[in-house]
C-alpha cells in the first residue's frame, strides 16, 4: 500500500489515531505535572532537588528524541509510537511508585526517555498522514496535545480532590494511555521506507549537502526560540501579572489560561490560514501577532489589557511549530526521522532554556523586564520565517 492508494476512510481513520496519539502525549504529561505536590511530599524531596530531578526527566526526554528519530526511518513511525507509547504510559506509573529521589529520579529518566521517543514519532507519523492527505492539517494534531492536557489536569484534579492516591490515579492514567496506544495503532499508516541516498546518476532522496544540513539547523534554530517564548509564558506568566500588577492567585492564573486557549483555538484553524497563505505567511505573521502581543504585556500596566497580551501572544505561536515540524519532515535530503529528532531537540532545549534564563535574570531585573528576551527570539524566527517554505519550492530558489 502506497499513499497514492489510500482510500478516503483508511486516510481518515489515520488522522483519527494520530489525533489519539496526540491526545496520550497531552493527558499523559499533564497528569504527572498535577500530582507533582503530593509526589514531592511522599519522596521527601526539596524544591530545589526538584529541579535537578526535571532536568533528569528533560535528559531522559532528549535521548528519546535522538533514539526514535533513526528508529522511525528503520522500522517505521508506527511501530515506535506503539513502543514509544507503551513505555510512556508504563513510565507514567513510576514517579508515583518512587519512595525517594533516587527512586524518583530513576522513574522521570524512564519517563521522560517514552516521553522524547513519542514526541519525535508521532511528529513522523503525522507529517506521514499530512502529506497522504495532501493539505495542512499538522496544526490540528498539535491541538489535540493541549486537549489531552486539558482532560489530564481536569481528571488529575478530580482524582486529588477525591482523594484517590497518586499511584493509583497515576497507574489508571497510564492504562489509559496504554490502551489508547493499542487501539489507535491499527489504524496508523504503516512504513513507508524513504528512498535509498542516491548517487549522483540514481534517484531518489539526496544524501544531506551542507545546504540541507544548514537548513535543518536554521529549522531547529527557529523551533529553538519559539519553544523558548512559549515555554517563558508557561512558566512565567501568571507571576508576572501578579508581582507586575499586583493581583490575587486567581486572577494572575487568568494569564496562563488566556494563552493556553489561544494556542488550542489557534491551532485549531491554523491549519486553514496555512493552506490559504502558506506556512511562511504563518510563521511570518504568526510571530508579527506574537510579538505584538508581548509587548503589550511589557508595557501594561492595566490587568485586562496585560491579559490580552498572553492571549495574543499564544494566538500568535500556535501555528508557527508545526509549520516547522511540517518542513523537517518533507525536506529532501537526509532521513526524515533524523531530520525531525534534530528539530524537536533543539526545539525542546528552547523549551528548557526559556523559564532558566529568564529566572536568572530576574536577580538583577524585574521579571517583566525579563520578556524582552523572548521577544527578541520570537522576532528573530520572525526574520527567518522563509526557511519553513516546502522543500520543492525551496529547491527552486
Amino acid at each position: 500500500m502506497t499513499l497514492a492508494t489510500l482510500d478516503p476512510a483508511r486516510l481518515r481513520s489515520a488522522r483519527a489515531a494520530v489525533f489519539g496519539v496526540f491526545a496520550v502525549n497531552g493527558f499523559l504529561l499533564a497528569a504527572w505535572v498535577v500530582h507533582i505536590p503530593p509526589i514531592s511530599d511522599r519522596t521527601g524531596v526539596s524544591h530545589a532537588t526538584l529541579g535537578w530531578l526535571l532536568l533528569v526527566l528533560a535528559g531522559g526526554a532528549l535521548v528519546g528524541m535522538q533514539i526514535a528519530g533513526p528508529l522511525a526511518d528503520r522500522w517505521g513511525s508506527r511501530r515506535m509510537i506503539g513502543a514509544a507509547g507503551l513505555l510512556l504510559s508504563v513510565g507514567a506509573i513510576g514517579p508515583g511508585l518512587a519512595s525517594d529521589a533516587t527512586g524518583l529520579a530513576v522513574a522521570l529518566a524512564v519517563f521522560g526517555l517514552g516521553n522524547g521517543a513519542l514526541d519525535v514519532s508521532m511528529n513522523s507519523q503525522a507529517v506521514h498522514v499530512e502529506r497522504a492527505y495532501g493539505r495542512p492539517i499538522m496544526s490540528a494534531f498539535h491541538a489535540l496535545f493541549s486537549l489531552g492536557g486539558v482532560v489530564g489536569s481536569v481528571l488529575g484534579a478530580a482524582t486529588l480532590a477525591a482523594g484517590v492516591a497518586p499511584p493509583t490515579a497515576l497507574a489508571g492514567a497510564g492504562a489509559l494511555g496504554a490502551a489508547t496506544i493499542l487501539g489507535c495503532l491499527p489504524a496508523l499508516l504503516p512504513h513507508e521506507p524513504h528512498p535509498p541516498e542516491a548517487s549522483e546518476t540514481g534517484t531518489g532522496r539526496r544524501p544531506p549537502t551542507r545546504a540541507a544540513t544548514r537548513r535543518v539547523l536554521a529549522l531547529g534554530t527557529i523551533a529553538f526560540a519559539l519553544f523558548l517564548a512559549e515555554g517563558a509564558a508557561n512558566d512565567w506568566s501568571t507571576l508576572q501579572v501578579k508581582e507586575h500588577l499586583g493581583t490575587s492567585d486567581a486572577t494572575a492564573a487568568l494569564a496562563f489560561g488566556a494563552f493556553a486557549v489561544m494556542m488550542t483555538v489557534g491551532r485549531l484553524t491554523a491549519d486553514r490560514v496555512a493552506a490559504a497563505l502558506g506556512p511562511v505567511a504563518v510563521v511570518r505573521y504568526g510571530t508579527l501577532i506574537a510579538a505584538v502581543g508581548l509587548t503589550a504585556v511589557i508595557g501594561s500596566g492595566w490587568v485586562w489589557l496585560t491579559l490580552a497580551g498572553w492571549a495574543v501572544f499564544g494566538l500568535g505561536l500556535s501555528g508557527c511549530i508545526p509549520q516547522i515540524f511540517t518542513a523537517a519532515g518533507n525536506l529532501h535530503e537526509g532521513a526524515p526521522g533524523v531530520n525531525m529528532s534534530r528539530v524537536v531537540g533543539m526545539g525542546y532545549l528552547g523549551l528548557l532554556a526559556g523559564p532558566a534564563l529568564l529566572g536568572w535574570l530576574t536577580e538583577v531585573i524585574p521579571l517583566t523586564l525579563t520578556l524582552t528576551v523572548p521577544l527578541v527570539f520570537v522576532l528573530v524566527a520572525c526574520r527567518f520565517a522563509d526557511q519553513v517554505r516546502p522543500a520543492a519550492a525551496a529547491d527552486e530558489l
